[in-house]
């Protein structure tokens, strides 16, 4: 349920419809606009009295919300939110290109990805220590010390570093890490989603393989649940019965997402297609789709890439492709 307040109201008014809400055994969510207040109500609502709170003269509007994401909600939280990492902002008008290698290899890899990758205008550095892998023979990350390797590019360029954690356990190692990344396939760990939830980091939650917008949205919304509302939504490709590409890239999320949460989205073409030649396409679409960044792989030499270099581009062609990406943006009037 919401309570949209007039922009008359006082602080005195606001606070005693508080107290009379939390009464009735609700859990409030106030969010302050920029145009008026909003107060989101969670948790049974069936003794809150909808005519006495409509009729207070400081009310303008109740409504009650379908959607079982209440906190993910555009309703609830009319305004875009921006997400802060590092000097990089994703959202509310704010676009940022993450870019990196698919996995951290040696430290000359990563530190010469990373310079160039900046150079080119990237805000954010990509790179996997844990590695989840379809094969248990594949090559599964370096752990630990691929991170300390992060941390040592962070130092050399000073972009903030985003990786992905597969495990509760795992997060000791992650410290120093800006940005955690929660895979596909532990989209639905909730275990994860909670832990992850508690901390005051920003969190890039991809959509799993088969996941519905509202599955995708529930998955966000056990993250905010436990007060971690910096979440970042990342479309990854979606697996239909097209099998000339690894997954099928799903631009319509961008305006759905857009349409029904307040969180912001960026797309990760280097994952759907699987193939680093049709990255500049998807990627093009993706911003005129009006995504909030990107997402996209790249590597110094990925012919000898440990995992997933037939998708990763070259930092010539990142930068070609950044160049575009920027242009693009500027003659659709974005900022």
């Amino acid at each position: 349920m919401i309570i949209r307040l007039h922009t008359t109201a006082t602080e005195a008014q606001i606070a005693e419809l508080r107290q009379q809400l939390e009464a009735t055994g609700v859990s409030l969510h106030p969010v302050h606009g920029e145009q008026q207040d909003i107060i989101g109500l969670i948790g049974d609502t069936s003794r809150v009295d909808l005519r006495t709170i409509e009729s207070l003269p400081y009310v303008e509007k109740v409504m009650r919300i379908q959607e079982p994401f209440k906190k993910a909600n555009r309703k609830f939280h009319p305004q875009d939110t921006v997400v802060t990492v590092g000097n990089a902002k994703i959202g509310g008008g704010h676009f940022a290109i993450i870019a990196g290698p698919c996995s951290v290899e040696t430290p000359e890899q990563v530190i010469e990805v990373a310079k160039a990758v900046k150079a080119a205008g990237a805000g954010i550095l990509r790179g996997g220590a844990f590695k989840p892998r379809t094969s248990p023979y594949s090559f599964q990350g370096m752990g630990p010390s691929g991170l300390a390797l992060l941390e040592e590019a962070k130092k050399e360029t000073g972009l903030p570093i985003v990786s992905e954690v597969m495990d509760i356990s795992q997060l000791e190692y992650f410290d120093n890490v800006d940005m955690l990344q929660i895979g596909a396939r532990n989209m639905q760990n909730f275990n994860l989603l909670k832990e992850v939830g508690k901390l005051r980091k920003p969190i890039l939650l991809k959509r799993g393989l088969c996941a519905t917008y509202e599955e995708w949205l529930m998955a966000a919304e056990y993250i905010m649940s436990e007060g971690n509302e910096q979440i970042v939504l990342c479309e990854r490709g979606i697996r239909t019965f097209e099998t000339r590409t690894r997954n099928t890239l799903d631009v319509t999320a961008i305006p759905m997402m857009h349409e029904l949460s307040h969180l912001p989205i960026i797309m990760d073409p280097s994952h759907a297609a699987g193939m680093s030649r049709v990255v500049p396409s998807l990627s093009l679409a993706s911003v005129g789709g009006g995504a909030d960044g990107l997402m996209i792989e790249v590597h110094n030499n990925p012919e000898k890439a440990l995992c997933d270099g037939p998708q990763s581009l070259r930092p010539e062609q990142f930068a070609t492709l950044a160049n575009q990406v920027f242009t693009l943006r500027d003659a659709l009037g974005h900022k």
